[in-house]
Order: C-alpha cells, then structure tokens, then sequence
C-alpha cells in the first residue's frame, strides 16, 4: 500500500505541475525558462513513476 500511496502523491505533484504550466502560458509574459524548468520537474515525476511502476510485483 505504501507504494500506491506513493504513486497517487507523484501524480499529484504532476497535475499540479501541469497546472502551473498551463498558468505561465497563459500568461502575456510568459517566462519560457520557467516554463521549461516545470516542464523538466513533471518530466522527472512521470520517469519516477514509471520506474515505479514497473518494480512493483504484479
């Protein structure tokens, strides 16, 4: 259960990236370095997930 618990609080992290993305777009003066730092960190969240998901035991 740990493991799930620790899924769902990364997946999490990453809407919340998602939606701070979506709100620096949105913005006139979007900052695209602070766009791609977001977008790195979700990245890493979901490579985080995957890997954990691939070494829980089925």
């Amino acid at each position: 259960m740990a493991l799930d618990a620790h899924l769902s609080e990364l997946a999490e992290k990453h809407r919340a990236l998602d939606r701070k993305i979506d709100e620096e777009q949105g913005r006139p003066t979007a900052d695209a370095f602070r766009i791609a730092e977001l977008k790195r960190r979700k990245l890493r969240l979901k490579d985080e997930m995957e890997r954990l998901k691939h070494c829980e035991p089925h």
